[in-house]
């Protein structure tokens, strides 16, 4: 029955998940283990310290994520490694478009009723889905279950805690709402072939290396990243040039946004990204995300392009590729790179933690929980770096199994301890709004960029005041 049924999920390939419509769901709430509960400001529940005990019947376990390859890879190792344990269930992977991936989560939310039991946030995700209580505590539980002490203070904290702490730190005393599910970061790919074997080390000599090779080169473009006003794509951009630039988002203690992003230091992030390297990329690339930048680096359209580690197997892919007919041809053209500094080292922070819904029936809460101390087992997350995941253990981080999976993941190995998040309050989604709307109208000119930047931080500082700050 189940391979039938893993057979039938991956005949639907491209399937998404339907965005429930808050005004035809109810407002009936299951009972979260610990206690979720209804009425607008019920919190959503602890999670107990042991695991309840599990139902020998047939179920179905559901996350929810965005279209992406680690979703269906995450769903098949599922299915293959954790129904050795556990037989009588079967993992469902629902997926949206990136865009969508936000509200089809909060929508369901909102009305207190999903249709999926393991959420699978964005970090920034974390503080709005805690203050509307649509989650559980999973503190006393990951005091039991969970090896603490292999992993990274920092990813742990990125991943789950709430408030959450300033990069590279984790407050132990603070709560844990999430546990890491994909870690992530950005990796340089660069062209071996036409840039050379040996990387550039900063940003400005980046920039000079990709504008060689563009004039070198022609019918191939320096640079290739993402600009999409969908998701988070422009703000992630920007955000990473500011802190290779020696600039701030804001001031997280005292709830400080206009006059830190916008300071000489993040002028000067707005300037390079704008006038420099924006003429380094193709014609029409002002709305790329994932898949237009890969498939620009798999044409060979591209000297130098910023891509996820997450998102990046595809560009290995001979099917897929003008590079080289096998995996080991396209990595003689290609190289892979930590980020360059320049000020400072920070690369951004990616990846997702999983959650538990408040609204899920207790017999799939207790099942989400045991996958997730399942999942988080040293000898599990180093089959799952084999399968392609990119874990966070450091023991799985480490091994040979992740390192020698990828000439990228040494990459992500090296970057972790450089990482650096954005806001994570409850407004977070209008922030990146923001953000996001404005950096994009900079790149494709119809905003001078010096105004856009005085623009983000009049209109984020604007959103954070009003809705109480922090809090």
């Amino acid at each position: 029955m189940h391979d039938a049924q893993r057979a039938r999920r991956r005949s639907s390939a491209g399937r998404q998940v339907r965005l429930a419509a808050g005004a035809t769901l109810l407002a009936t709430v299951a009972v979260a283990c610990g206690g979720g509960g209804g009425g607008e400001e019920a919190g959503g529940g602890a999670a107990p310290a042991q695991i309840p005990e599990l139902t020998d019947d047939e179920l179905t376990l559901s996350f929810i994520w965005f279209e992406w390859p680690p979703a269906q890879a995450l769903e098949d190792f599922a299915n293959a490694e954790y129904t050795k344990e556990r037989p009588n269930v079967t993992i469902e992977v629902n997926t949206v478009p990136n865009a969508n991936w936000r509200d089809a989560m909060f929508t369901q939310f909102a009305a207190r009723q999903t249709d999926f039991d393991i959420p699978i946030l964005d970090s920034q995700h974390i503080g709005e889905a805690v203050t509307n209580g649509n989650i559980l505590d999973l503190t006393d539980f990951v005091e039991e279950n969970i090896e603490v002490d292999a992993y990274d203070p920092y990813l742990l904290a990125a991943y789950g805690q709430y408030p959450q702490a300033e990069t590279g730190q984790r407050d132990e005393d603070a709560s844990l709402y999430g546990l890491p599910l994909l870690g992530d970061t950005w990796t340089m790919v660069y062209r071996k072939d036409l840039i050379g074997e040996e990387p550039p080390q900063t940003w400005d000599e980046m920039i000079d290396v990709a504008a060689q090779c563009q004039a070198d080169n022609p019918g191939v473009s320096g640079l290739a990243f993402h600009q999409s006003n969908g998701s988070d794509a422009a703000a992630v951009t920007y955000n990473t040039v500011n802190g290779v630039y020696g600039g701030n988002l804001w001031d997280s203690g005292e709830g400080q946004i206009e006059g830190v992003i916008n300071d000489d230091a993040g002028q000067k992030a707005m300037d390079v990204l704008v006038n420099e390297m924006k003429p380094l990329t193709a014609l029409g690339s002002g709305n790329w995300f994932i898949d237009e930048v890969n498939a620009a680096v798999a044409q060979g359209q591209a000297c130098i392009a910023f891509q996820w580690i997450a998102a990046s197997g595809g560009l290995l892919d001979p099917e897929q590729s003008t590079l080289g007919t096998t995996r080991e041809e396209i990595s003689e053209v290609l190289g892979f790179a930590p980020l360059p500094s320049q000020e400072t080292d920070f690369v951004p922070l990616g990846g997702m933690g999983m959650h538990v819904s408040a609204y899920a029936p207790e017999e799939r809460q207790a099942e989400a929980l045991n996958f997730m101390a399942w999942f988080l087992q040293e000898d599990i997350q180093k089959k799952w770096a084999a399968a392609g995941g990119v874990p966070s253990r450091t023991d799985a981080l480490q091994s040979p199994e992740f390192l020698d999976g990828a000439p990228y993941n040494q990459v992500y190995a090296d970057s972790v301890s450089r990482m650096r998040d954005m806001w994570n309050v409850p407004v977070y989604a209008q922030l990146i709004d923001i953000e996001n709307t404005n950096v994009n109208a900079a790149l494709n000119g119809a905003k001078d960029p010096a105004q856009a930047l005085d623009d983000i931080a009049e209109q984020q500082q604007s959103v954070l005041d009003s809705s109480g700050g922090l809090d």
